[in-house]
């Protein structure tokens, strides 16, 4: 099974291409190696929609 997908590791700060197996600390796939570059920046956007939306539901 093939996976091009770019991948972000939260351990070491590092970008790489494609499944590591042995990987847990990592997010993605991304479509791009920028884009997996910006990968803990998506997640707290991410998060403060969510949490945005959190809060309407709660009102």
């Amino acid at each position: 099974m093939s996976d091009e997908g770019w991948y972000y590791d939260v351990h070491t700060g590092k970008v790489s291409q494609g499944k590591d197996p042995s990987a847990l600390n990592r997010m993605g796939p991304y479509p791009d190696r920028a884009t997996a570059e910006r990968a803990l920046e998506i997640a707290a956007e991410r998060n403060k929609a969510a949490d945005e939306a959190d809060e309407e539901w709660n009102r």
